[in-house]
């Protein structure tokens, strides 16, 4: 089963290879009443082309029921109204024998049902894919991988026991019986990896060395540890002699050079989702049907684990029906497995409706937390500030569980040359087991790690240079075609080098020693600090898949369907502006996390990153294989990559539909000559202008009208794409009714309208669409898939900031953040990211912190009482400001920008602190009782 999300089809062929009726589907087709405010007023979110508010807005403040936390079994639709309640008990140590529980304490609240480790083997249940999602229950005789791991679930059927029961047990350790004290057994590191890259001697053209080029090094992993290669290995060997001749000459630069290494240590933390882990769920024994609700940025791989998990159980499944509710969790709702929970929770809850919840305790106890990670970093700088190799490594501590470490080590490390060009490079990591709470996707994906190390260290070389922070950052900034430590060359203009000119020029940089100098004159004990960080952050996965389907009605109505689903960024708001520009409005209707796609018969083993590329040009000559066929809403890829596929299916629209109508009511009537005849209009002068399609003086149309007359005509109506993305996009030849063309999809299917002939109507036999079969595909290559990352949006944040010397207490005074992000779609929802991302950064660099072992959230003791989360007082909520870059042209794509802006402000914060006491700091959070000790 792959780790990323699964597509209906092979969702389906799953489904009925185990021979459960199954279905994914969203919440609102479940509740009829979602997005549907009192008194109507959804409509007023957008008035003509200007969008109001938000999509979702209304049902959000009016207190709708879209989130999975806020439903209950009364509130579904042919449920049973009466539900019972469960909780997850989970064992706070890690360093003795689990002899079992002790619940005595619970007398006359004793749970009506306990699962536990020897219930499931009792019923052949096991958790799939353990290796990635660990194990359901810790067995009695046996020492815990891990603080926090579940050892067993209650059921309570009256509410007040289990209300009760819940608060003698919370906390109370008691109840956990112990046998003797046990080691931890040594563990396979979850991965590693090295880049090494050697520029060759154009700094365009081919590299010696690089991973684009040869490969990446992947060493030997054992309960030893890692074991790389040596210099005679076959295929690594090269790369790893380069390897060592770099890392010698850091440690003894060359004539001309220094070096600068430091060690840098990023804490552990919590995701802080305000929903935190739930979900609500109905199985009958007797009918081997199971409902239920969750929230997931995964649907179908949460659905099909599901069915995997039963498949060999003496627990009949019959039908599955996955109802999947809006959720946010900043990657923490990715790929974890809390839904495998809620539906074993029903199997035993005796035909009667569960909820099962974390209470804030135990979702610090056991949800998924940023990876921690030492860093030893180092650079290598010319007498002129020109940086010439970089090296850095990076040991991460993944937990008790696999989960995504192995693929945020990689992310992280081939991130940390941030915005930076380097000559040469060496770069490796590792990520290692431990017993802490399992760490997982989140939020910046290990960059905030690795570039906020970077920056740290760009920042400190200036100052021992001596020369202006942000000068050094312009003369090593990366150029557009240079290539990254990869080896391969980032898309489309690089614009990092702009915002440093804009934060070069700001009057708090320039003004900096004598604001310091005024600040600290009127508040003494206080000293001032402006700090500055610059980066630049990858989005998408390297292999984004989407579908999009459009059409117009009779009437002129735009209707569309899309597989986004909505996790707090505003996506389904925005996907509905990106018609725009082709059809003259945004949509009228839409369907949003869409997973039913008859209308595109395609198949696929969701294999991108690993087949062959002679096996892969063999599957292409099949129309109907893509090499993954959807992919979740993660990786900040919606506003480029779903856009692209909406994209894409509003201009083939207009190019298959409006344009041949248009051409046919500008010829007259009856088809003669027209207005048109003389002209040279063509396709490319078309453009919307008052919600009317003009062209070369031609009589403006109405959509509606062209609608019409595609109908009347029987022309293409409505157009389903897919597309594809492996940092490149495919592209494909197709021809419809004789007319031959290339798009940057590689999947087409068509709707004609109600005029069409018998034969059109005929080939519309897939959801009510044409299957378009592909003359030719053309994929990106599967070597693209070592470029690591090509698509990058560039941020800086300045703080300004004050420290109490007596205290160590840091007040941010303001910050500035400057993005570069394409053309916007929604700038409000731009500004919201900007605002919610800055305060995210602000927290890891100066409050947020999460011990790693026995002390840390994996003991239970762990809640906001002890965790602290920046306040409004604590961001400068009223003294911040956000700039956003123009586009360079109207046809500059969005860019994914949700995660790069929480990335400099941490940087920022840290060297602020610097600037104001003069002292480095190398561990984040900043804390107050670090600087006093430092003072």
């Amino acid at each position: 089963m792959s780790k990323q999300d699964l597509n209906r089809r092979s969702f389906l062929k799953a489904a009925a290879a185990m021979g459960v009726i199954a279905s994914v589907r969203p919440v609102k087709d479940a509740l009829a009443e979602l997005l549907t405010p009192v008194g109507g007023q959804e409509s007023l979110w957008i008035s003509g082309n200007k969008l109001n508010y938000r999509r979702d807005g209304m049902a959000k403040v009016t207190g709708q029921k879209v989130f999975a936390i806020d439903l209950r079994a009364k509130d579904m639709p042919g449920w049973p109204e009466q539900q019972s309640h469960a909780l997850t008990i989970h064992i706070p140590r890690a360093d003795r024998i689990y002899e079992g529980l002790d619940l005595s304490v619970l007398e006359g609240c004793q749970p009506d049902v306990l699962i536990d480790a020897e219930t499931l083997a009792a019923d052949g249940l096991v958790m799939p894919e353990s290796s990635f999602y660990g194990d359901f229950f810790l067995k009695k005789g046996q020492l815990s991988p891990m603080l926090g791991q579940p050892v067993a679930i209650g059921i309570w059927h009256d509410y007040e026991k289990f209300r009760v029961a819940n608060q003698r047990l919370r906390f109370n350790d008691a109840i956990f019986r112990f046998g003797a004290e046990a080691k931890q057994p040594a563990r396979t590191p979850y991965g590693a990896a090295r880049y090494v890259r050697v520029q060759g001697d154009d700094v365009y053209g081919e590299d010696k060395f690089s991973a684009m080029k040869n490969t990446a090094v992947w060493p030997k992993l054992d309960e030893q540890g890692v074991h790389w290669p040596d210099q005679n290995h076959p295929a690594f060997g090269a790369l790893m002699a380069e390897s060592a001749r770099i890392q010698a000459e850091m440690k003894q630069p060359k004539d001309g050079l220094r070096s600068f290494a430091r060690k840098y240590y990023s804490q552990s933390v919590e995701h802080m989702a305000m929903e935190m882990e739930n979900g609500l769920a109905w199985y009958s024994r007797d009918t081997g049907v199971m409902h239920l609700v969750a929230g997931t940025q995964a649907p179908y791989s949460a659905a099909e684990h599901i069915m995997h998990m039963m498949k060999d159980s003496r627990l009949p499944l019959k039908e599955l029906d996955y109802i999947s509710s809006y959720t946010v969790g900043y990657g923490q709702k990715e790929h974890q497995p809390f839904p495998f929970y809620v539906a074993l929770t029903s199997l035993y809850a005796q035909g009667r409706p569960v909820r099962l919840a974390l209470d804030r305790w135990k979702h610090f106890q056991f949800a998924l937390k940023r990876h921690a990670f030492d860093t030893e970093s180092a650079i290598s700088v010319d007498k002129d500030g020109k940086f010439h190799a970089f090296t850095c490594n990076m040991v991460g501590d993944g937990g008790g569980v696999a989960n995504f470490s192995a693929s945020v080590g990689q992310v992280a490390v081939t991130a940390a040359q941030s915005i930076y060009y380097f000559p040469e490079s060496d770069l490796s990591e590792q990520v290692n087991t431990s017993i802490g709470v399992t760490a997982g996707s989140f939020r910046g994906y290990g960059t905030i790690q690795s570039m906020g190390a970077t920056e740290m260290l760009v920042d400190e070389i200036a100052h021992e240079i001596g020369m202006d922070a942000i000068e050094l950052r312009k003369r090593n900034v990366m150029q557009s075609s240079m290539k990254n430590t990869q080896g391969a060359s980032p898309a489309g203009q690089m614009r990092i080098g702009e915002i440093l000119d804009l934060a070069a020029k700001d009057p708090m940089w320039i003004e900096r020693d004598k604001r310091k100098a005024d600040y600290e004159a009127r508040n003494p004990g206080m000293r001032y600090g402006i700090g500055f960080g610059a980066v630049q952050k990858d989005f998408g996965t390297g292999a984004e898949a989407a579908i999009v389907q459009i059409e117009v009605t009779p009437e002129g109505r735009i209707k569309m369907r899309h597989l986004t689903t909505e996790v707090g960024t505003g996506s389904t708001t925005a996907q509905l502006l990106v018609t725009e520009p082709f059809l003259g409005r945004p949509a009228d209707e839409v369907d949003f996390a869409v997973n039913h796609w008859d209308n595109m018969p395609l198949h696929t083993k969701d294999e991108p990153y690993t087949t062959p590329q002679a096996k892969e040009d063999e599957l292409a000559k099949d129309p109907t294989w893509v090499p993954r066929m959807v992919s979740p809403v993660s990786a900040s890829n919606s506003a480029y990559f779903f856009s692209h596929a909406t994209q894409q299916a509003a201009q083939l629209l207009l190019k298959l539909c409006l344009w041949p109508a248009a051409q046919s009511l500008w010829s007259g009537k009856a088809g003669g000559d027209g207005q048109i005849t003389g002209s040279a209009t063509t396709e490319a002068m078309l453009e919307w202008r008052g919600r009317m399609l003009v062209a070369e003086g031609m009589e403006p149309l109405s959509l509606e009208r062209l609608a019409a007359r595609a109908h009347e005509l029987g022309m293409v109506t409505g157009v389903c794409v897919h597309t594809f993305n492996r940092w490149a996009w495919a592209k494909a030849d197709f021809t419809v009714e004789g007319k031959k063309f290339q798009a940057l999809v590689d999947a087409l299917s068509v709707q004609y309208g109600k005029g069409a002939s018998d034969a059109k109507k005929a080939a519309m036999k897939h959801g009510g669409y044409a299957f378009i079969a592909r003359d030719k595909v053309y994929y990106p290559p599967v070597q693209r898939t070592n470029a690591g990352t090509v698509y990058y949006a560039p941020c800086a944040t300045m703080v300004e900031l004050a420290v109490s010397t007596g205290t160590g207490k840091v007040q941010l005074l303001s910050h500035k953040t400057w993005l570069e992000c394409g053309t916007q779609i929604v700038p409000e929802l731009v500004s919201g990211q900007i605002q919610g991302g800055v305060a995210m950064g602000i927290g890891h660099a100066l409050y947020e912190d999460l011990p790693l072992h026995e002390d840390g959230p994996g003991n239970g003791k762990w809640g906001l009482s002890r965790y602290h989360v920046p306040r409004a007082s604590e961001v400068a909520v009223w003294t911040c400001e956000g700039h956003v870059l123009p586009p360079l042209s109207r046809t500059d794509p969005p860019k994914g920008m949700a995660e790069v802006i929480l990335i400099p402000v941490m940087a920022a914060c840290v060297n602020a602190v610097a600037h104001a006491t003069g002292k480095r700091f190398y561990a984040t959070p900043v804390t107050p009782e670090k600087i006093k000790e430092a003072l």
